[in-house]
């Protein structure tokens, strides 16, 4: 099940997971307090299976108003099960009632193909993020 939840809930997964074990203090970012920002969260029972932030940002210089997703993690133990998909299409069902017509991220390289299973588009060359490794910007265009 899908659920909003608070920043604060986010930041165990995206630790461990995105960030090698940093300090729960070094794992927010700048855009967790933006105007119009959710997190959510995949429970399977009581536990969090997978999170991710969305936040209106436009992707480069579009002038049509864009999400971008950001920290998106899934713990090991429910890696492959759907969590993730599940989680990103609630999204999309969410910010397609905004006016926001597309979703962006800059994805790691190995989430690539889960990315372009849900619809999302390269629309770079790969690049490098320090301390966290190399990307792609993708985007899921909403209309």
């Amino acid at each position: 099940m899908v659920k909003f939840i608070p920043l604060e809930l986010t930041l165990d997964l995206r630790s461990r997971i995105l960030r090698n074990g940093k300090p729960l203090t070094e794992c927010s970012f700048p855009t967790d307090q933006v105007a119009g920002v959710f997190h959510l969260a995949f429970y399977v029972d009581q536990q969090i299976a997978t999170i991710a932030t969305f936040f209106p940002n436009n992707y480069k210089d579009n002038n049509q108003l864009g999400y971008q997703l950001r920290g998106m993690a899934t713990d090991h133990p429910f890696l492959g099960k759907g969590y993730g998909k599940q989680l990103v299409e609630f999204a999309v069902n969410y910010i397609k009632n905004t006016t926001a017509q597309y979703i962006w991220c800059n994805a790691r390289t190995s989430a690539i193909k889960f990315y372009q299973k849900l619809g999302f588009e390269l629309v770079s060359e790969e690049f490098e993020i320090a301390g966290v490794g190399p990307h792609y910007e993708m985007i899921l265009k909403l209309n």
